[in-house]
């Protein structure tokens, strides 16, 4: 490592002193993402099954995260306003908790929509505020490998719900809500000490923009606009897995169980690999390819959905969806040269990637409802992908530094 660059690093960057930051991030995306959102899509063939709602209403439950993750992208920056970083992310991971125990019970629909938002809302928040915190305080040199860990705790709560609610379907979506809403607590509590105190050279709203290019804005929103696309065409996978192979193709929970803990496993090795990649090959590059990859992962579904194609398309789209956070954060920090207006660029990415995600919800929410056609789904999303891959390339193509 550079020396000049070492003296310049808090002293906790060094050696195995980043564990306990970097772990709180990790558990950060478990909580606010592997299990505030993705526990979400195994239990929807359960929810139904057990007649807690109809299948219209639990994916429209499916979408209200969506759409509070969002707002929590939109407001996070706001709310270190009103409370310290380390204070904010607490009391985010606590609320997210919370929403598991408030679902236990087979209340209206209302209810559910209320603490599903909020888990959105929470998501989003841990989205923006737990790496910019994490990352600002790691060395240069181990941000790349400290990138991945974090995000691979959206593919352990992928893990750990496709385990955990196939165990207690039978005992009924009470017991699974509590089963979740006991491991996030248990994450949260068992990392409150471990988040650094506040990040160095923070900068106001105001200077921020100061700090942007109109070159440097503009690279930002060619990659932001790539970005949401890409969250779109992952909302067929995120949401409607599990229910188009559990129900839509008649195969059961067991299979769909399977397919979604495979969803996972990618989920976990996919942030680590992308940012290997992205370090040999650069953010740029890495981040067109894995669009690539999106669009065929998604649209293979639209002809063939065999045992193996499931599989295969499981397991990289999983790898995808947390796989392409570390990648754009990179590609971000790469494009713009200060700490401020990289934690503002995030924040841009983030939204537009909410944006998409939320759009996405409500528009195959709509488009299932009508059609009842899970392949159109999947045709729609590697549209949406493919349409972010040429804008991107475009924009590179008019001159612009890409």
């Amino acid at each position: 490592m550079d020396s000049r660059l070492a003296a310049d690093e808090p002293e906790f960057t060094r050696g195995t002193a980043a564990i306990g930051p970097v772990a709180a991030g990790l558990c950060s995306t478990l909580v606010g993402i592997g299990l505030g959102r993705f526990a979400y899509s195994a239990l929807i063939p359960v929810l139904i099954e057990h007649g807690w709602f109809s299948a219209t209403d639990a994916v429209y439950l499916g979408a209200a995260n969506l759409a509070g993750y969002l707002i929590g992208a939109v407001s996070a920056r706001w709310a270190t306003h009103l409370a310290p970083t380390r204070l904010t992310i607490r009391l985010t991971m606590l609320a997210v908790c919370a929403s598991f125990f408030a679902c236990t019970f087979p209340l209206p629909f209302a209810w559910f929509f209320f603490w599903r938002l909020v888990s959105g809302i929470g998501g989003g928040v841990l989205m923006i505020l737990a790496p910019s915190l994490v990352l600002s305080r790691v060395a240069p040199s181990l941000r790349g490998l400290a990138g991945g860990v974090m995000f691979a705790g959206v593919g352990v709560g992928i893990v750990g719900s496709a385990t955990v609610v196939p165990l207690l379907a039978d005992a009924g979506p009470d017991s699974a809500w509590l089963a979740l809403g006991a491991i996030a607590l248990a994450a949260t509590v068992a990392t409150w000490m471990a988040w650094p105190d506040s990040e160095p050279g923070r900068t106001s709203f105001g200077q921020t923009a100061a700090l942007s290019s109109p070159a440097a804005r503009f690279r930002v929103h060619i990659l932001s606009a790539a970005y949401g696309l890409a969250a779109l065409g992952l909302v067929a996978h995120m949401v409607f897995l599990v229910d188009y192979v559990a129900r839509g193709l008649g195969r059961g929970l067991d299979a769909a169980a399977l397919c979604w803990a495979l969803f996972g496993v990618g989920a976990v090795l996919g942030p680590v690999i992308a940012g290997r990649i992205a370090d040999r090959f650069g953010f740029g590059p890495t981040i067109r390819a894995l669009l690539l990859a999106e669009a065929l992962g998604v649209g293979v579904l639209v002809w063939t959905a065999t045992p193996t194609v499931l599989a295969v398309s499981s397991l990289l789209v999983g790898a995808l969806v947390p796989g392409l956070v570390p990648v754009a954060l990179g590609r971000v920090r790469e494009l713009l040269e200060t700490e401020a207006a990289r934690r503002a660029g995030w924040s841009t990415a983030t939204a537009a990637f909410a944006l998409g995600q939320g759009a996405g919800g409500y528009g195959f929410s709509y488009l299932f409802g009508v059609t009842g056609d899970y392949r159109l789904l999947f045709a729609v999303g590697a549209a949406a992908v493919a349409l972010g891959l040429v804008i991107d390339l475009a924009g590179n193509r008019r001159g612009r530094p890409g």
